[in-house]
């Protein structure tokens, strides 16, 4: 078709150069009274051939201008139909559409009557501020809609944006791409089946599945916007954001990525797998680069140990990193902390807890429990003022309770064997109490066994500066006495009824979380 139609401008060059020299200014009088009629404002030649059904035609030779209303036609030669309105032009095609829109071609069709431009040839549309590149575009002067459906590039400063197929809305200042979408910014690269894009405002909006990636963190939405001069967007659908160590998913996440700071709202999911920690909740704010985490609608942490793995929930959750010494920390790039406040509870198969408030640094690896804590373990419960639980290898090592410390044992008979004392410390065996010490102030009372066939014979009261509690399999074993010993030993059928318990024991057996289900579905509420 291109052929022809430069076999056809031969033929018209041929016939104009018969015409006369110099530039023409021209103007046709016969259909000034429509608008829409195509007005021929100059060229350097100029011809009309007459035909009788199909339309006089003007030829038209250099430095062609053409004008319809505000728009004006730039290029080297066109063939003017005049009764279909209709011209073809070829060769540098300049279209000023209001002198807002500019096109440019080496081929146009353009149909007056419905203002459609059909371009081809190295095709730019620019409004000044973006520049579209196609080899072949249909620009609605009407709508002001150009299309492209094979292939197109626009530049907006230093973001590329390319598709197959793509609308641009010159109203609006908006692009419609299609297929294979593809942006590339010197911050970060986008690829996407669908987007719209505003070239003012720099903000895409997806309707697919888009992947954002900046050379650390991948994005991953189906839905939302993005900001690129703010960088920051909004991602709904299950969005996923991770980079090398963490991953967030949430039914929808608001991302600031100058701030690296972000609000993650819906099913929360959020995974630091470097430190084996997990977090699920209802809303989190987070910060990526920080690797900071606050959870507040009813949230549940995850802490993965090799075989006993950690539960935790609060009212809420903060989890952060803490400044790493190189030289003493050089197999970790990162240690985290976690402070967990109001109605926390704990729950692993070898250790439960509870307490107002709690903090953990992976650090020293120690728990610290705050404000009427208690601490379950196996068949054992501790209680105090303050409980610091040191871990190693990540399962519970020993314990510190201070102030109001108090040990229960509860037998498989269902009695009690208590401790207290100002303070008192601890050591664990397999997730299991081996040893207790009770100082200052210290009390025991402890059921009595027969050596024999460990039926009960008698409870036994004493006090002391210090005791010690050993266990074995779950059930004590031995108790020693230091210093300032006093006691008394009642037999099983004469133990006074007030003295089967020390003062301020309490049995908190209903607040022992007893399963992740529990933990999370049924809260200690004062």
């Amino acid at each position: 078709m291109h052929q022809m139609r430069a076999y056809f401008l031969l033929l018209v060059v041929s016939i104009l150069s018969l015409s006369a020299k110099g530039q023409l200014i021209v103007s046709d009088s016969s259909k000034t009274d429509s608008s829409k009629f195509i007005k021929i404002l100059a060229a350097d030649k100029f011809r009309r051939i007459k035909q009788d059904s199909a339309g006089d035609l003007n030829l038209l030779i250099g430095h062609v201008q053409l004008k319809q209303e505000n728009t004006l036609f730039f290029c080297d030669s066109a063939v003017q139909n005049m009764k279909l309105n209709i011209v073809e032009a070829f060769g540098n095609i300049h279209i000023n559409d209001e002198d807002s829109v500019h096109t440019y071609s080496q081929y146009l069709k353009y149909m007056g009557d419905n203002k459609i431009a059909d371009l081809s040839g190295k095709v730019k549309l620019t409004d000044g501020k973006a520049t579209l590149t196609t080899e072949s575009l249909q620009y609605d002067l009407n709508a002001k809609i150009g299309t492209y459906t094979n292939n197109g590039k626009l530049t907006n400063k230093e973001t590329v944006l390319t598709s197959k197929e793509g609308y641009y809305y010159a109203d609006t200042k908006e692009v419609y791409f299609q297929k294979n979408v593809r942006v590339q910014d010197p911050s970060f690269a986008m690829s996407t089946d669908t987007l719209l894009y505003n070239i003012n405002s720099e903000v895409a909006s997806f309707v697919a599945a888009t992947t954002i990636y900046d050379g650390k963190t991948t994005i991953r939405t189906r839905a939302g916007y993005y900001d690129m001069k703010k960088e920051s967007g909004s991602f709904s659908k299950r969005p996923i954001i991770n980079d090398s160590t963490q991953t967030i998913i949430a039914d929808s996440i608001d991302y600031d990525k100058k701030s690296s700071t972000g609000i993650a709202k819906g099913n929360i999911f959020y995974q630091d797998s470097s430190n084996g920690i997990s977090v699920l909740s209802g809303e989190a704010i987070f910060n990526k680069e920080k690797k900071n985490v606050k959870a507040y609608l009813f949230p549940l942490m995850v802490i993965q140990q090799d075989e006993d793995t950690l539960y935790m929930a609060a009212d809420t959750l903060y989890s952060g990193t803490l400044p790493v010494d190189s030289a003493k920390d050089s197999k970790n790039d990162s240690l985290r902390f976690i402070a967990a406040y109001h109605h926390v509870r704990v729950f692993s198969d070898s250790l439960q807890g509870k307490s107002d408030s709690l903090y953990y640094s992976s650090k020293d690896s120690i728990f610290r429990f705050f404000k009427d804590p208690a601490v379950w373990a196996k068949e054992s419960q501790i209680t105090g003022d303050t409980i610091l639980l040191t871990t190693k290898n990540k399962k519970a090592d020993t314990i510190f309770i201070l102030e109001n410390a108090f040990s229960v044992n509860r037998t498989k008979e269902g009695m009690y064997n208590q401790l207290r004392g100002n303070n008192m410390t601890g050591s664990f065996v397999e997730g299991a109490i081996d040893f207790l010490r009770a100082k200052g102030n210290s009390e025991s009372l402890y059921y009595l066994q027969d050596d024999e066939d460990s039926s009960y014979i008698g409870l036994n009261y004493a006090m002391a500066d210090a005791i010690g509690m050993k266990f074995n399999n779950r059930e004590l074993k031995r108790i020693s006495w230091v210093n300032a010993v006093k006691g008394v030993t009642y037999p099983m059928d004469k133990i006074p009824g007030d003295k089967r318990i020390l003062k301020n024991f309490k049995w908190l057996e209903a607040e022992r979380p007893k399963s992740i289900a529990e933990l999370v579905s049924n809260p200690i509420k004062e």
